[in-house]
């Protein structure tokens, strides 16, 4: 029987996208010194609105990548509220990427781009 999983967004740039692409569509690369927490958000409108106002003025294009976490992975961390309702996400410490990343079932697939 398959473990559950909970369907996450995350919105990026094209240096993190190359770097995803570089680990085989199978893991996010390790946080910068200046980025002590990953955001992975709970809705595809969320990530999009990030995607497309942020990561393209930034960078001049923006991602959305949607993949699978195991859930049971996902509950040591709360849902935190970003600015609104509609704003939820999880707050992953840079420190546990690793474990992160080999809570990943399958893929993480673009399924979004911008402009």
């Amino acid at each position: 029987m398959r473990e559950p999983t909970t369907t996450l967004w995350r919105p990026v740039g094209p240096r993190e996208l190359e770097r995803i692409r570089q680990a085989d569509m199978r893991a996010f690369p390790p946080r910068l010194p200046e980025q002590p927490i990953f955001y992975p958000v709970l809705s595809e409108d969320y990530a999009v609105k990030i995607a497309r106002d942020w990561n393209v003025p930034e960078s001049g294009a923006g991602f959305v990548t949607r993949f699978e976490v195991r859930t049971s992975f996902l509950d040591r961390y709360p849902v935190r509220e970003a600015g609104g309702r509609a704003h939820l996400e999880y707050w992953i410490p840079a420190e546990d990427m690793d474990a992160f990343n080999a809570a990943l079932v399958g893929r993480i697939e673009v399924v979004r781009e911008f402009p």
